[in-house]
């Protein structure tokens, strides 16, 4: 769950750079009003999606018997399914509410996700919460459409403003999220999800009121499956070598966010930290994330520019989850996340490489290719570090692996591989024109 708020505060920051071909109208005071909705929409499906991420670990574990290395391998095939659903059904919503109009989506998906947490709440066994994440892939899916929304309604000169609310917002969902969810969950494991139940279901009948429709029916679309498919825009990416470069490097450090799927139950078999640390460890990560997107990377980039603030963010981020990997004790595991947390330099960096070697009118093509990079890792991910975090601690170790913190050793080394591959794929920027 971590991991998913991570994955749309880099896709906030992705709308926040496009252009619009198109002037927008003042917003006005029924605007601001649905605007601030969709802020404190954004926000509770954080929070609600963080609070569970602490409890949900555990309760696989009891429909499993108690075996940690089961529980591991059903965490690895949760975060699967529910990251394929969202590799399908983000650009199928998006393309819907091109054609519909946003508001539907936005109030069937908060909907949807409220009735889906009371379904995991009163999940008798391991299939009713194993369907009630395929629901949650599916209505999570809507956040993109939320974007456009915002895109839809903001003047050009105040959308990067607006957007870096929405990283606050997300920001805060997942510093608050875990942390109650760790509280809640030491008094009851379900609890958490009944409470996400109710944010999601109060704020969809809130926004009944609030919230009018921001795309016009003269601007509407037909739907296309065309527009729906979530490969076709990486064919943008082999435009240019650089390009082709940098997309490579943001695919190693997808696939090293997927590495937060062991983390609840890392933490749990390691140090034998209870749901309230555990949730207040996500909230130290949620914040570094806070001060690192909202306060560091604007300084950072003037500073030392684009290639240079890649080039920290990973040489030192790394280094964090070398630390998670090796650390004897929890108090040497929390050193590693101010580290890690650096890392968060990296991605507007590489956002403001790629850019402009596109075209104004290809920016939302080129956020798209991205999307699905991050798509093909959420389903490559979750599976490897599950798979080898269970191998690791499975009796005897038949493969030899080096501990339980193998996953985040792992991790450590598709970063330090990318910084290289940063300094490889970017040494001819100069000479291409883009500014350091």
């Amino acid at each position: 769950m971590v991991l998913m708020a991570f994955e749309e505060e880099e896709t906030v920051a992705a709308f926040a750079a496009e252009d619009s071909p198109e002037p927008q109208e003042p917003v006005s005071e029924p605007r601001r009003a649905a605007v601030t909705f969709i802020f404190v929409t954004i926000m509770l499906d954080m929070l609600a999606m963080g609070m569970i991420a602490p409890v949900l670990p555990r309760l696989i574990t009891e429909f499993e018997g108690g075996s940690t290395v089961r529980a591991a391998e059903m965490m690895g095939l949760f975060a699967t399914v529910w990251a394929l659903m969202q590799f399908f059904c983000s650009p199928l919503l998006g393309s819907l509410s091109d054609r519909f109009g946003r508001r539907p989506i936005v109030l069937t998906s908060n909907f949807g996700l409220g009735l889906d947490y009371i379904v995991m709440a009163l999940a008798p066994n391991m299939s009713w919460l194993f369907l009630g994440r395929v629901v949650s892939g599916i209505t999570s899916s809507s956040v993109p459409t939320a974007m456009a929304y915002i895109t839809d309604v903001t003047p050009p000169e105040k959308r990067a403003a607006s957007f870096g609310m929405v990283s606050a917002a997300l920001g805060l969902g997942l510093v608050l999220g875990p942390a109650l969810g760790g509280l809640l969950g030491n008094h009851d494991p379900r609890l958490p999800f009944w409470v996400s139940a109710a944010l999601s279901l109060v704020n969809a009948l809130y926004g009944l009121f609030v919230l009018p429709e921001s795309l016009p029916p003269e601007k509407r679309g037909s739907f296309s499956w065309k527009r729906a498919n979530p490969v076709g825009s990486l064919v943008l990416l082999k435009r240019h070598r650089m390009l082709l470069g940098l997309a490579c490097v943001l695919l190693l450090s997808y696939l090293t966010q997927q590495s937060f799927n062991t983390w609840v139950l890392y933490l749990d078999y390691r140090y034998g930290w209870s749901d309230r640390a555990v949730g207040l460890s996500l909230g130290a990560v949620g914040m570094g994330s806070i001060l690192v997107g909202g306060f560091l990377v604007r300084r950072v980039v003037k500073l030392l520019g684009e290639r240079r603030t890649m080039l920290v963010g990973y040489g030192v981020g790394w280094i964090g989850f070398a630390i998670f990997g090796f650390a004897h004790s929890g108090k040497e595991f929390l050193i590693g996340i101010p580290l890690m947390s650096t890392w968060g330099l990296a991605w507007p960096a590489a956002q403001g490489l790629m850019t402009p070697h596109v075209a104004a009118n290809e920016q939302g093509q080129l956020q798209g290719a991205l999307q699905g990079l991050r798509g093909i890792a959420s389903l490559i991910g979750p599976g490897l570090f599950s798979w080898t975090f269970a191998e690791a601690i499975r009796p005897g170790n038949p493969l030899h692996l080096p501990g339980p913190g193998t996953p985040f050793m792992m991790a450590s080394l598709m970063l330090l591989v990318a910084v290289p591959l940063t300094m490889w794929v970017t040494r001819e920027k100069r000479g291409l024109g883009v500014p350091d």
